[in-house]
């Protein structure tokens, strides 16, 4: 009899499980009801049945939690948990509510129990020595919550978002940056043309720039990134007077994604001038 793909896939997930919570999803000492709850009945959730495994929800509260030792705008969050999770420490306040309440909170099919009430935050006075990112429309969740993250890890960073660009408290985006948009100051809705105003060195990325990396790159006060799709349209670049820089590469694609070329800019700017240690 030939075996479908679907059976090989789902084989590999029992093991996983299996792997993950050293126990198996389903157990009956009769083979038929055993067939039968795996067809019809969804496994518990690992995390229930191994503590140790954390969600990334959960991921995104313990980071909420210690941003809030050091960010008073985030003191007056408030937690509603499941009552799985009514043994959840926290410094904020915390409510336990009925699974039904907690699907119609959760913005996920499968809640995992636990959901934060945040204040929206005001992004931070900037801080000596802290350098701008700015991205320019840019649209896809994920690029700007590795973005966010990356900043973070880096530090003295913060990152400016163009009008039309993906709202950073987007679920995508919140579960991409890993709690990272808790640490990195987010200004919305800033004008490119404003830039010149606030900056007085400007460096873009750019294909006909000059290559990475460069001496100097490090001297800039503010960094812009253009789109995934448009990049930033060149009639603008001379607005905010931006010097060019690019990052080369073997040419076999056109391009490089908008998060990786972040990555690479940042970690050249924190090789050259590296933060003092804490």
């Amino acid at each position: 009899m030939e075996v479908m793909l679907c059976v090989d896939l789902y084989s590999i997930g029992v093991i996983l499980y299996f792997l993950c919570t050293r126990t198996l999803p389903f157990r009956h000492s009769e083979l038929v009801p055993l067939l039968m709850m795996h067809v019809n009945e969804p496994p518990e959730p690992p995390r229930l049945r191994n503590p140790a495994l954390h969600a990334d929800v959960e991921h995104l509260v313990l980071e909420l939690q210690k941003a809030a030792r050091t960010n008073p705008q985030l003191k007056d969050c408030k937690l509603y948990v499941s009552e799985e999770r009514a043994a959840w420490r926290s410094p904020f306040e915390t409510h336990i509510v009925s699974k039904r309440r907690m699907k119609e909170l959760s913005a996920t099919e499968t809640p995992q129990g636990i959901v934060a009430l945040v204040p929206m935050p005001r992004a931070s006075a900037p801080q000596a020595g802290e350098r701008a990112v700015y991205l320019h429309e840019i649209q896809d969740p994920g690029n700007l919550g590795t973005i966010l993250r990356t900043l973070a890890w880096f530090g003295s960073f913060r990152c400016l978002l163009s009008p039309g660009s993906v709202d950073p408290y987007n679920s995508k985006v919140l579960r991409a940056s890993v709690g990272a948009i808790f640490h990195t100051p987010i200004e919305m809705d800033v004008d490119l043309h404003t830039l010149r105003n606030r900056f007085p060195r400007i460096a873009c990325l750019d294909m006909r720039g000059t290559p990475l990396p460069s001496p100097g790159f490090e001297q800039f006060d503010c960094y812009l990134f253009g789109s995934e799709a448009q990049g930033v349209p060149r009639e603008q670049l001379n607005a905010p007077g931006a010097t060019t820089f690019s990052i080369t590469g073997s040419s076999a694609l056109e391009s490089l994604n908008v998060a990786t070329s972040v990555s690479i800019c940042v970690y050249e700017l924190s090789r050259a001038c590296p933060r003092p240690q804490e």
